[in-house]
Protein backbone atom coordinates (compact mmCIF):
# COMPACT_ATOMS: atom_id res chain seq x y z
CA UNK A 1 0.00 0.00 0.00
CA UNK A 2 2.38 2.12 0.74
CA UNK A 3 4.42 1.74 -2.40
CA UNK A 4 1.59 2.40 -4.16
CA UNK A 5 1.21 5.93 -2.39
CA UNK A 6 4.68 6.68 -3.34
CA UNK A 7 4.03 5.64 -6.66
CA UNK A 8 1.00 8.37 -6.46
CA UNK A 9 3.71 11.13 -4.84
CA UNK A 10 5.84 10.97 -7.49
CA UNK A 11 3.38 11.44 -10.25
CA UNK A 12 2.09 14.44 -8.49
CA UNK A 13 5.96 16.06 -8.40
CA UNK A 14 5.85 15.30 -11.99
CA UNK A 15 2.19 16.81 -12.59
CA UNK A 16 3.05 19.85 -10.22
CA UNK A 17 7.10 20.44 -12.03
CA UNK A 18 5.31 19.82 -15.63
CA UNK A 19 2.59 22.73 -14.81
CA UNK A 20 4.92 25.26 -13.31
CA UNK A 21 4.48 28.75 -14.66
CA UNK A 22 6.94 29.50 -17.42
CA UNK A 23 9.14 32.11 -18.10
CA UNK A 24 6.66 34.27 -20.26
CA UNK A 25 4.81 35.79 -16.62
CA UNK A 26 5.29 39.25 -15.93
CA UNK A 27 7.80 40.68 -13.89
CA UNK A 28 8.30 43.25 -11.80
CA UNK A 29 8.19 46.82 -13.72
CA UNK A 30 11.86 47.50 -12.64
CA UNK A 31 12.76 44.60 -15.25
CA UNK A 32 13.92 40.61 -14.89
CA UNK A 33 16.74 41.59 -12.44
CA UNK A 34 14.78 42.75 -9.89
CA UNK A 35 12.11 40.21 -9.94
CA UNK A 36 14.45 37.54 -9.94
CA UNK A 37 16.31 39.52 -6.92
CA UNK A 38 13.10 39.75 -5.56
CA UNK A 39 11.95 35.88 -5.62
CA UNK A 40 15.48 35.17 -3.89
CA UNK A 41 14.61 37.07 -1.24
CA UNK A 42 11.34 35.03 -0.56
CA UNK A 43 14.26 31.63 -0.47
CA UNK A 44 15.49 33.78 3.11
CA UNK A 45 14.10 33.77 6.03
CA UNK A 46 15.26 36.96 7.52
CA UNK A 47 15.61 38.79 4.18
CA UNK A 48 14.26 42.71 4.49
CA UNK A 49 10.93 42.16 3.01
CA UNK A 50 7.19 42.60 4.22
CA UNK A 51 5.18 39.29 2.34
CA UNK A 52 2.00 37.13 4.00
CA UNK A 53 2.39 33.68 2.51
CA UNK A 54 -1.38 32.05 2.66
CA UNK A 55 0.16 28.15 2.92
CA UNK A 56 -2.69 25.77 1.94
CA UNK A 57 -1.13 21.79 3.02
CA UNK A 58 -3.26 18.76 2.25
CA UNK A 59 -2.26 15.35 3.98
CA UNK A 60 -3.41 11.84 2.96
CA UNK A 61 -3.43 8.65 4.48
CA UNK A 62 -3.98 9.27 7.98
CA UNK A 63 -4.96 7.16 10.59
CA UNK A 64 -6.92 3.35 9.53
CA UNK A 65 -9.30 5.39 7.55
CA UNK A 66 -6.68 7.12 5.51
CA UNK A 67 -7.70 10.34 6.28
CA UNK A 68 -7.03 13.57 4.86
CA UNK A 69 -6.10 16.30 6.50
CA UNK A 70 -5.86 19.89 5.26
CA UNK A 71 -3.91 22.72 6.84
CA UNK A 72 -4.07 26.68 5.98
CA UNK A 73 -1.30 28.21 7.45
CA UNK A 74 -1.42 32.27 8.00
CA UNK A 75 2.14 33.62 7.88
CA UNK A 76 2.83 37.16 7.82
CA UNK A 77 6.52 38.13 8.28
CA UNK A 78 7.48 41.41 9.17
CA UNK A 79 10.87 42.71 9.35
CA UNK A 80 11.91 45.86 11.71
CA UNK A 81 14.92 48.12 11.17
CA UNK A 82 16.44 48.56 14.60
CA UNK A 83 19.35 50.50 13.57
CA UNK A 84 22.28 50.73 10.72
CA UNK A 85 23.10 47.03 11.25
CA UNK A 86 20.29 45.25 12.55
CA UNK A 87 16.88 44.02 11.58
CA UNK A 88 14.66 42.18 13.94
CA UNK A 89 12.67 39.89 11.19
CA UNK A 90 8.99 38.57 13.17
CA UNK A 91 8.04 35.17 11.34
CA UNK A 92 4.25 33.96 12.61
CA UNK A 93 2.45 30.72 11.59
CA UNK A 94 -1.33 30.51 12.84
CA UNK A 95 -2.81 27.77 11.54
CA UNK A 96 -6.66 26.44 10.56
CA UNK A 97 -6.37 22.59 11.08
CA UNK A 98 -9.21 20.31 9.48
CA UNK A 99 -9.57 16.37 9.45
CA UNK A 100 -11.65 13.61 9.01
CA UNK A 101 -12.24 10.60 11.39
CA UNK A 102 -9.27 8.95 11.77
CA UNK A 103 -10.57 5.60 12.84
CA UNK A 104 -13.79 3.79 11.94
CA UNK A 105 -16.83 5.29 13.85
CA UNK A 106 -14.70 8.14 15.11
CA UNK A 107 -15.35 11.88 14.32
CA UNK A 108 -13.48 14.56 12.72
CA UNK A 109 -12.12 17.88 13.91
CA UNK A 110 -11.43 21.51 12.59
CA UNK A 111 -10.06 24.51 14.21
CA UNK A 112 -7.70 26.97 15.03
CA UNK A 113 -4.04 25.40 15.57
CA UNK A 114 -1.63 26.63 18.28
CA UNK A 115 0.60 29.57 16.87
CA UNK A 116 4.46 29.50 16.12
CA UNK A 117 6.24 33.04 16.79
CA UNK A 118 9.65 33.29 15.91
CA UNK A 119 12.10 36.94 16.14
CA UNK A 120 14.99 37.10 14.67
CA UNK A 121 17.90 39.26 15.57
CA UNK A 122 19.59 39.97 11.71
CA UNK A 123 22.67 41.61 10.50
CA UNK A 124 21.85 43.25 7.77
CA UNK A 125 25.01 42.22 6.16
CA UNK A 126 26.21 38.97 5.26
CA UNK A 127 29.30 38.13 7.18
CA UNK A 128 33.03 37.78 5.19
CA UNK A 129 32.44 34.83 4.31
CA UNK A 130 28.92 35.45 2.75
CA UNK A 131 26.84 33.97 5.33
CA UNK A 132 23.33 35.46 6.90
CA UNK A 133 23.03 34.71 9.75
CA UNK A 134 19.32 35.04 12.32
CA UNK A 135 19.05 33.80 15.94
CA UNK A 136 16.16 34.44 19.00
CA UNK A 137 13.45 33.31 20.83
CA UNK A 138 10.47 31.18 19.43
CA UNK A 139 7.42 31.16 21.40
CA UNK A 140 3.72 28.80 21.17
CA UNK A 141 0.96 30.35 21.69
CA UNK A 142 -2.22 28.02 23.13
CA UNK A 143 -4.58 29.54 20.19
CA UNK A 144 -5.88 26.64 19.22
CA UNK A 145 -10.08 26.13 19.19
CA UNK A 146 -10.01 22.77 19.65
CA UNK A 147 -8.65 20.12 21.88
CA UNK A 148 -7.43 17.97 18.67
CA UNK A 149 -6.14 20.86 16.95
CA UNK A 150 -3.36 21.92 19.46
CA UNK A 151 -1.51 20.81 22.77
CA UNK A 152 -3.16 23.34 25.40
CA UNK A 153 0.55 24.76 26.43
CA UNK A 154 2.56 27.50 26.37
CA UNK A 155 6.03 26.84 25.28
CA UNK A 156 9.28 28.80 23.88
CA UNK A 157 13.00 28.54 23.21
CA UNK A 158 15.98 29.23 20.96
CA UNK A 159 15.52 29.57 17.04
CA UNK A 160 18.26 30.04 14.47
CA UNK A 161 18.75 30.35 10.76
CA UNK A 162 22.09 30.47 8.81
CA UNK A 163 22.11 30.76 4.80
CA UNK A 164 23.80 31.96 1.81
CA UNK A 165 23.01 32.97 -1.40
CA UNK A 166 24.82 32.13 -4.38
CA UNK A 167 24.36 32.41 -8.20
CA UNK A 168 20.83 31.94 -7.60
CA UNK A 169 21.54 29.02 -5.32
CA UNK A 170 19.99 29.57 -1.83
CA UNK A 171 21.20 26.79 1.02
CA UNK A 172 20.92 26.76 4.79
CA UNK A 173 19.12 25.75 7.90
CA UNK A 174 16.48 26.90 9.99
CA UNK A 175 15.74 25.41 13.77
CA UNK A 176 14.24 25.77 16.81
CA UNK A 177 13.76 24.00 20.13
CA UNK A 178 10.47 24.51 22.12
CA UNK A 179 10.03 23.38 25.65
CA UNK A 180 6.33 23.96 27.32
CA UNK A 181 6.28 25.70 30.66
CA UNK A 182 2.74 26.68 31.33
CA UNK A 183 -0.71 24.92 30.50
CA UNK A 184 -3.26 22.10 31.88
CA UNK A 185 -1.53 19.23 33.60
CA UNK A 186 -4.00 17.12 31.62
CA UNK A 187 -2.21 17.70 28.36
CA UNK A 188 1.14 16.90 27.52
CA UNK A 189 4.28 18.14 27.65
CA UNK A 190 6.07 19.91 24.63
CA UNK A 191 9.52 19.11 24.09
CA UNK A 192 10.07 18.71 20.03
CA UNK A 193 13.04 19.79 17.84
CA UNK A 194 12.34 21.00 14.64
CA UNK A 195 14.82 21.02 11.83
CA UNK A 196 14.53 22.56 8.03
CA UNK A 197 17.93 22.20 5.77
CA UNK A 198 16.95 24.04 2.49
CA UNK A 199 17.95 24.55 -0.84
CA UNK A 200 17.03 26.30 -3.80
CA UNK A 201 17.77 27.70 -7.26
CA UNK A 202 16.03 30.97 -8.71
CA UNK A 203 16.28 31.87 -12.67
CA UNK A 204 17.16 34.94 -14.44
CA UNK A 205 12.76 34.35 -14.84
CA UNK A 206 12.57 34.23 -11.31
CA UNK A 207 11.47 31.26 -11.26
CA UNK A 208 12.37 28.93 -8.39
CA UNK A 209 12.99 25.57 -7.42
CA UNK A 210 13.00 24.29 -3.90
CA UNK A 211 14.13 21.23 -2.26
CA UNK A 212 13.89 20.82 1.52
CA UNK A 213 12.36 18.72 4.70
CA UNK A 214 10.43 19.97 7.97
CA UNK A 215 10.91 17.36 10.41
CA UNK A 216 10.31 17.13 13.79
CA UNK A 217 11.81 15.12 16.99
CA UNK A 218 9.08 14.74 19.79
CA UNK A 219 11.94 13.90 22.64
CA UNK A 220 8.49 13.24 24.71
CA UNK A 221 7.40 10.10 22.49
CA UNK A 222 10.96 9.67 20.86
CA UNK A 223 9.63 10.19 17.40
CA UNK A 224 10.17 11.71 14.10
CA UNK A 225 7.96 13.34 11.54
CA UNK A 226 9.81 13.76 8.11
CA UNK A 227 8.64 15.36 4.89
CA UNK A 228 10.59 15.60 1.84
CA UNK A 229 9.13 18.69 -0.18
CA UNK A 230 9.51 19.53 -3.60
CA UNK A 231 8.14 22.83 -4.74
CA UNK A 232 8.62 25.12 -7.98
CA UNK A 233 7.29 29.28 -7.52
CA UNK A 234 7.25 31.94 -9.63
CA UNK A 235 6.92 35.65 -9.46
CA UNK A 236 4.07 37.14 -10.73
CA UNK A 237 2.33 40.19 -11.02
CA UNK A 238 -1.23 40.86 -10.31
CA UNK A 239 -2.72 44.46 -10.86
CA UNK A 240 0.40 45.44 -10.38
CA UNK A 241 1.77 43.74 -7.31
CA UNK A 242 3.98 41.49 -7.27
CA UNK A 243 2.95 37.98 -5.70
CA UNK A 244 4.31 34.47 -5.80
CA UNK A 245 2.96 31.72 -6.73
CA UNK A 246 4.01 27.78 -5.29
CA UNK A 247 2.79 24.11 -5.60
CA UNK A 248 4.56 20.91 -4.21
CA UNK A 249 4.38 17.62 -2.99
CA UNK A 250 5.98 15.75 -0.19
CA UNK A 251 6.62 11.97 1.16
CA UNK A 252 6.75 11.48 4.50
CA UNK A 253 9.83 9.16 5.17
CA UNK A 254 8.81 8.38 8.30
CA UNK A 255 5.70 9.36 10.59
CA UNK A 256 4.37 7.91 14.25
CA UNK A 257 1.83 5.01 13.87
CA UNK A 258 -0.97 6.44 11.87
CA UNK A 259 0.60 9.40 10.76
CA UNK A 260 -0.14 10.68 7.15
CA UNK A 261 2.01 9.12 4.05
CA UNK A 262 2.29 11.88 1.11
CA UNK A 263 0.90 15.10 0.34
CA UNK A 264 0.81 18.52 -1.37
CA UNK A 265 0.71 22.06 -0.75
CA UNK A 266 -0.02 24.86 -2.98
CA UNK A 267 1.28 28.67 -1.49
CA UNK A 268 0.14 32.33 -2.48
CA UNK A 269 2.54 34.63 -1.32
CA UNK A 270 1.40 38.55 -1.06
CA UNK A 271 5.07 41.18 -1.58
CA UNK A 272 5.48 43.90 -0.16
CA UNK A 273 8.74 45.33 -0.98
CA UNK A 274 9.79 48.81 0.26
Amino acid sequence: MRSERTACALLAFGVLLGSAPRGNAQAPAAGADEAAELAKKLSNPVASLISLPLQNNWDYGLGTTNATRYTLNFQPVIPITLNEKWNLIARTIVPYVSFGALSPGGSGAGGLGDTVQSFFLSPKEPTSGGWILGAGPVLLYPTATSRSTGSGKWAGGPTVVLLKQDSGWTYGLLANHLWSFAGPESRGSVNATFLQPFLTYTTKKATTLGLNTESTYDWTSDRWTVPLNLSVSQLLKVGGKPVSVSLGGRYYATTPTGGPDWGLRFVVTLLFPK
